[in-house]
C-alpha cells in the first residue's frame, strides 16, 4: 500500500516538476541572454538612448518648453538661454519641434517595421514551408521587389497618395518587407524536415499550427535583430520623404521636414538644419548599436 501511494504521488508530481524545470530553463536562458547583452557596452548604450527617445516621445507635451507649431520668437534667432536651440525660419522653437519630431520618427519607424514584419514573416513562412510552386511564385515576388531601387519605389508610391503620417507608415511598411521574407524563408526551409516538425505532422497537426507554434519561435532571434537594425533605416527613409515634400506635411514637426526648411538658411541660421541632423544621426546610431547587441546576445555560439 505504501509503495503504491508513493508511486502514485511521484507520478502526480512529475508533470509539475517537469514544468518547473522547463520554467527554470527559460529563466536561465533569459539570464544568459541578458548577461551577454550587458557585456556589449555599445549595445547597452544604444538601448539606453532608445529608452530615452521613447520617454521623450511619450511625454513630449510635458518636456517641450513651447508649442511646436506656434511662433514664439523672431525668425532664425540663434540659440540662447531662452531658446536653447534657437528659432526656425518662421520663429518656432527648434527644441520643441525636435522633441515632437521624436514622436513622429518612432511612430514611423516602429509602425512601418510592424507592417513589414507581418508581411515578410507571412510570405517567407509560406514560401519556405510549402516549397515547390508556392515557393517559386513568392520568391519571384520577393526578387522583383528587391530589384527596384528602394528610394525610387518609395517616392513613386508616396506621390500616388496624399502625404500624411498614416500614408508614410503604410508606404514604407509595404516596400521594405522583402528582406524579412528572405530570412524567414531560409530558416523555415532548414526546419521543415526536423524531427519535431515531422512528429507534429504524424499526429495530424495542421500546417498553420506547425508554422506558428513550432517553427516561427525558432526564427524569432534573427528577425528581432534584423528589425532593430532596420528601424534606423526606416527613420532615414521617412526623413528623406519629408525632405522631398512627400512625407509628413507642415506644420507637423518632422526631422526631415526641419532639414528641408533649414537647407536654404545654412549660411545665416545653420542651427535650423544642424539640430535635426544630429537627432537623426544619434537615433539611427542608437538603433544600430542596439541591434548589434541583440545579435550577440541571441547568438547561441557566444560564450557566457
Amino acid at each position: 500500500m505504501t509503495e503504491q501511494s508513493t508511486t502514485s504521488s511521484s507520478s502526480l508530481s512529475s508533470p509539475v516538476s517537469a514544468l518547473d524545470r522547463a520554467e527554470g530553463h527559460q529563466r536561465s536562458e533569459s539570464a544568459r541572454i541578458w548577461k551577454r547583452f550587458r557585456r556589449y557596452k555599445p549595445g547597452m548604450a544604444g538601448g539606453i538612448i532608445v529608452v530615452i527617445l521613447v520617454f521623450i516621445a511619450i511625454f513630449a507635451p510635458l518636456i517641450a518648453p513651447y508649442s511646436p507649431t506656434e511662433k514664439v520668437g523672431r525668425r532664425g534667432t540663434a540659440p540662447s538661454s531662452e531658446f536653447l536651440l534657437g528659432n526656425d525660419e518662421i520663429g518656432r522653437d527648434v527644441l520643441s519641434r525636435l522633441i515632437y519630431g521624436t514622436r513622429v520618427a518612432l511612430i514611423v519607424g516602429i509602425g512601418a517595421m510592424s507592417i513589414a514584419l507581418t508581411i515578410g514573416v507571412a510570405i517567407g513562412a509560406m514560401a519556405g514551408f510549402f516549397g515547390n510552386k508556392v515557393d517559386l511564385a513568392l520568391s519571384r515576388l520577393i526578387d522583383t521587389l528587391m530589384a527596384f531601387p528602394l528610394l525610387a519605389l518609395l517616392i513613386t508610391l508616396a506621390a500616388l497618395f496624399s502625404p500624411s503620417l498614416f500614408n508614410v507608415v503604410i508606404v514604407i511598411g509595404v516596400t521594405v518587407w522583402a528582406s524579412y521574407a528572405r530570412v524567414v524563408r531560409a530558416d523555415i526551409m532548414s526546419l521543415r524536415e526536423r524531427d519535431f516538425v515531422l512528429a507534429a505532422r504524424s499526429i495530424g497537426v495542421g500546417n498553420a499550427r506547425i508554422i506558428v507554434r513550432h517553427m516561427l519561435p525558432n526564427v524569432v532571434g534573427p528577425i528581432i535583430v534584423l528589425a532593430s537594425l532596420d528601424v534606423g533605416s526606416i527613420i532615414i527613409l521617412e526623413s528623406a520623404l519629408s525632405f522631398l515634400g512627400l512625407g509628413i506635411q507642415p506644420p507637423t514637426p518632422s526631422w526631415g521636414g526641419m532639414l528641408a526648411a533649414g537647407r536654404s538658411l545654412m549660411r545665416n541660421a545653420p542651427h535650423i538644419a544642424v539640430a535635426p541632423g544630429i537627432a537623426i544621426t544619434i537615433t539611427v546610431l542608437a538603433f544600430n548599436l542596439l541591434g548589434d547587441g541583440l545579435r550577440d546576445a541571441l547568438d547561441p555560439r557566444q560564450r557566457d
